[in-house]
C-alpha cells in the first residue's frame, strides 16, 4: 500500500484505454441544458452513467428535483447526490462537477468530427463536454477509485458528491438547493475541477472566480428610421449617442473610466501570487496586446485580480443590410468581471448615474441574466499550501497558484452559502475552444491529472485531518 502504487493505477486506468472509453460514453450522451426542447439526456447522464459508477465505488445517491424549476419546467437541470461514509468522526470532502454541455452546434465542427463522438486526432481528443466538464469530473472520480483500490477499500475519510446539470445555463437553482441542503452537505473541504490550467505544461490551482455582471445599454429615441438626406443633421443618432456613452465608461485601449467599478485595491497576498506568474503561453493562444486596460498591472494581475469592463454585442440600424437611415434604435450588450473588493451590489445604480452625469439620460441601463458572484480563499490558507505541496511532489514541477479563475463559476454556494475553504484543481487548458465547436481535451493534461488528483486524494488521506486541526487552531 503507497502512493506511488496508487498513482500507478490510475495511469494504468488511462494507458488501458479505459479513461477514453469512458469518456466517450458520457460524451455521446446529448446533455445540452440550453436545449429546452429535449432535457431527458441531464437525466439519462445521471441515471445510466454516474449513478452505477458511484454506486460500485460504494456511494449512496440520491437523485433530487430542482427547487426553482420544478413547478414550472418539471424535470429540468436535476441534482445528484451522493455520499460515502466511512466513519462520522472522519473528516468529509465536498466535490463537483456539472453534468451538462452548452449546445453542439453540429455543423460548425471541423471535417471528420462530431461534438458527440470523441475522436482522437493526435493528443486532442475532441467531443462536446469534453474539456467542460466531463473529463474533468471523471477524472476526480476514477483518482478516488485508485485510492480505494490500493488502500484496501477505505479511504480514510468521508466523500460527498454533488452533480448539477444546469451550469451552462446560470447553475438554476443551486444556490436554493444548497441553501436548503446544507446538512446534507455539510463537509471540512471543497475540491473540485473545472476551467482552465494557466497553460497546458503547469499544474495549477486556483481558489475562487472572478465574478460577472451582464447588462445592457439601450438608446430609443424614436419608433423607425428616417432617411439620412432628407434628416440628417436634424435627429440625433441613436448609435453614435450609444457609441459616446459607452467611450464615458471605458477608454479607446480598455481602461475603465468608472471608478466605482473597480475594486477598492489589490490584496498584497494576491500580487505575491500573481507576480511570476505568465500567461498566454500556449502556442495556440491568441497574441496579448500588452497596451490594453490598466498600464501598471501585469497581464496576470489584469486577468486574474482586477476588474474589466467589455461590450459584448452591439447592434444599431441594419448591419447585415446597411440603408441610408438615421437610426433611432441602439443596444449593446456589455459585462464586468470583477474580483472580491468590488460594490457589485450597485452595479447598475452606479453605471447610470454616471451616465446621467456625462449627458446620456436617454441610455437606459439593464440586467440581462444572474450573476456570479465574486470568491477567493485567502491564498494563505493552510489548505492551499498543502494543495500546493502534494502537486509539486507528484509532478516534480512547481506548481501554479492562481487566486481566482479568471472567468465566473459557481464557487460562492460553496465558499459562502456552505462556509467551505475552495481548492479548483482544473484539468483544461486556455486554448481548448469550451462553448466553441472543436472543443476538445489534451491526452497528456489527462493523464497528468489523473496522477494528480490521486496524489492529492492520497495525502488527504494521511494528512487531512492534520491540516484541518491545525486550520481551526
Amino acid at each position: 500500500m503507497s502512493r506511488q502504487l496508487s498513482i500507478q493505477t490510475s495511469e494504468s486506468y488511462f494507458d488501458s484505454g479505459e479513461f477514453f472509453d469512458a469518456l466517450s460514453m458520457r460524451v455521446a450522451i446529448k446533455s445540452e441544458s440550453q436545449n429546452h426542447e429535449d432535457l431527458q439526456p441531464l437525466h439519462t447522464y445521471l441515471e445510466e452513467v454516474m449513478i452505477p459508477e458511484l454506486q460500485v465505488m460504494g456511494f449512496n445517491t440520491k437523485l433530487l428535483s430542482n427547487p426553482e424549476t420544478e413547478e414550472k419546467m418539471p424535470g429540468s437541470w436535476p441534482f445528484l447526490f451522493a455520499e460515502r461514509i466511512e466513519d462520522p468522526a472522519y473528516m468529509t470532502l465536498l466535490t463537483y462537477g456539472h453534468g451538462d454541455v452548452v449546445l453542439g452546434y453540429d455543423d460548425q465542427w471541423s471535417e471528420g468530427l462530431s461534438p458527440w463522438a470523441l475522436t482522437k486526432s493526435g493528443d486532442r481528443w475532441y467531443g462536446r463536454g469534453a474539456a467542460d466538464n466531463k473529463a474533468q469530473h471523471t477524472i476526480n472520480l476514477a483518482s478516488l477509485k485508485s485510492v480505494l483500490k490500493t488502500r484496501d477499500g477505505k479511504l480514510g475519510f468521508n466523500v460527498k458528491v454533488l452533480i448539477e446539470t444546469g451550469e451552462e445555463v446560470g447553475s438554476p437553482g443551486l444556490m436554493a438547493f444548497c441553501e436548503q441542503h446544507k446538512e446534507m452537505l455539510k463537509a471540512d473541504l471543497f475540491i473540485a475541477s473545472d476551467g482552465p490550467r494557466l497553460d497546458s505544461t503547469s499544474p495549477t490551482i486556483f481558489l475562487g472566480s472572478r465574478g460577472g455582471f451582464n447588462f445592457d445599454l439601450t438608446v430609443k429615441l424614436r419608433d423607425g428610421a428616417h432617411h439620412s438626406g432628407n434628416w440628417g443633421g436634424l435627429l440625433s443618432n441613436a448609435g453614435t449617442r450609444l457609441a459616446h456613452a459607452w467611450a464615458s465608461m471605458v477608454d479607446a485601449k480598455g481602461r475603465i473610466l468608472v471608478p466605482e467599478l473597480l475594486p477598492n485595491g489589490m490584496p498584497e497576498s494576491v500580487r505575491d501570487a500573481l507576480k511570476d506568474i505568465q500567461v498566454g503561453q500556449d502556442k495556440n493562444n491568441p497574441e496579448i496586446d500588452y497596451e490594453w486596460g490598466e498600464p501598471e498591472l501585469s497581464p496576470a494581475e489584469q486577468v486574474f485580480g482586477w476588474n474589466t469592463l467589455e461590450m459584448l454585442a452591439c447592434k444599431t440600424g441594419n448591419p447585415d443590410n446597411p440603408v441610408n437611415a438615421i437610426p433611432g434604435y441602439a443596444k449593446a450588450h456589455c459585462q464586468i468581471r470583477f474580483v472580491v473588493g468590488t460594490d457589485s451590489d450597485h452595479f447598475l445604480e452606479n453605471i447610470q448615474k454616471h451616465l446621467i452625469k456625462q449627458g446620456f439620460d436617454d441610455v437606459v441601463v439593464s440586467q440581462n441574466g444572474e450573476p456570479m458572484h465574486a470568491t477567493r480563499l485567502n491564498p494563505n490558507d493552510p489548505w492551499v499550501d498543502w494543495a500546493l505541496n502534494s502537486l509539486e511532489k507528484t509532478t516534480h514541477k512547481q506548481p501554479t497558484l492562481l487566486p481566482n479563475l479568471g472567468g465566473s463559476i459557481p464557487n460562492h454556494v460553496f465558499s459562502d452559502i456552505l462556509g467551505l475553504p475552495t481548492v479548483w484543481v482544473p484539468h483544461s487548458y486556455p486554448a481548448c475552444s469550451q462553448h466553441a465547436p472543436n472543443e476538445h481535451v489534451l491526452a497528456n493534461v489527462c493523464r497528468e491529472a489523473l496522477q494528480i488528483m490521486t496524489g492529492l486524494f492520497w495525502d488527504l488521506a494521511e494528512q487531512g485531518e492534520q491540516v484541518k486541526q491545525g486550520r481551526d487552531i
